[in-house]
């Protein structure tokens, strides 16, 4: 099977891991001043961005279509990681930092060290998606009980599926309804590892509650292959018949040829990620993309307030469902927009 590398504008590649580095911003008659109307500005200088890779891709849409009319302004874009972005952003080495979680309190700790403040932007929906190759025609769907259980910290060294039968079971009697027993098959895990936003959202929202209630670590088990590029993670799902793992909506609905995505029972029965499903939270585990803008550098250089103002016109906030991302509503776009214009 072919694994489609998520990246909407393949002329944005380098490498699967590439750093994107674009030229931009003549006068743009189009970029917004945050209503959606647009004053642009001819401005020169650089922009750089790294963090989240579940949000590099609206990123680098965003780039590339700002680009097309900028010539004099230098952009770079990577994706290692929402915590790795981060620790960039917070020492001040990076303007913008993509997240697919809100920043944390030590985080925020780092940049109040450095006098890096900051503007926080809510700009797509996402869902966690649990995934399994197509093969895997017995598992349909699974509560968090049952991810608990296969993938929670007591699982560590389960090595099939079905030695999560009998703690899945006793997870159940606290947890709502189960979805084993499971099938006797390898338990193949590539997901994300502790760098990645996707990570901390997958435990914070499926595996944290559990844990507490079981007085564990609020944590994965350590015992399976990690990645922070999450085509790499599909690669691997894709190529094992009983495999397992999770990551962005837009990255599994785009390889859905070779990748299942599966139900997850939040405790309402099951329910697919679908982009209504997932704006609606009736899946269970849907989460919010941002970006930080450093608001120091956004008032002191124009191409950085630029291009900001551009990303949250209409014509850039486009780029997430072009990305394959689920859009804000007309009053959370609102919300968002009032923040940067309020910053």
């Amino acid at each position: 099977m072919d694994v489609k590398r998520h990246w909407p504008r393949p002329a944005l590649i380098a490498g699967l891991a590439a750093t994107l580095v674009l030229a931009a911003c003549s006068s743009n008659p189009d970029a917004a001043d945050g209503d959606g109307n647009g004053n642009g500005d001819g401005v020169s200088g650089e922009i750089v961005v790294s963090g989240s890779s579940t949000v590099e891709p609206i990123t680098s849409i965003v780039l590339e279509d700002f680009s097309a009319e900028n010539p004099d302004v230098t952009y770079s874009v990577d994706g290692p990681g929402t915590g790795d972005g981060f620790a960039l952003f917070c020492a001040g080495e990076t303007d913008i930092s993509d997240a697919s979680r809100a920043i944390s309190d030590e985080e925020i700790a780092a940049c109040e060290e450095n006098g890096i403040g900051y503007v926080e932007l809510h700009v797509a929906i996402d869902g966690l998606s649990v995934i399994t190759s197509p093969d895997n025609a017995d598992v349909t769907c699974l509560g968090f009980g049952d991810l608990y259980a296969l993938l929670g910290p007591e699982s560590q060294g389960f090595d099939d599926w079905s030695d999560a039968d009998d703690l899945a079971a006793e997870v159940g009697a606290e947890f709502g309804e189960i979805h084993a027993p499971y099938p006797g098959a390898d338990l193949v895990i590539t997901a994300p590892g502790e760098e990645s936003g996707t990570f901390d959202s997958f435990v914070e929202l499926v595996i944290a509650d559990v844990a507490e209630s079981r007085e564990q670590e609020e944590t994965t088990r350590p015992d399976y292959q990690t990645s922070g590029d999450d085509n790499v993670i599909v690669a691997n799902i894709a190529g094992s018949p009983s495999s397992l793992g999770w990551v962005g909506y837009a990255f599994a609905a785009e390889n859905a040829d070779a990748v299942k995505l599966l139900e997850v029972d939040g405790g309402d029965g099951c329910v697919a990620p679908t982009p209504e499903t997932i704006a609606s939270n009736e899946y269970p585990i849907s989460r919010p993309l941002f970006i930080y803008v450093n608001a120091e550098e956004a008032e002191a250089r124009p191409e950085l307030a630029a291009f900001v103002d551009f990303y949250l016109s209409d014509e850039g906030i486009d780029s997430v469902t072009e990305a394959g991302y689920v859009a804000l509503d007309d009053a959370a776009l609102e919300a968002t927009r009032a923040a940067w214009d309020g910053r």
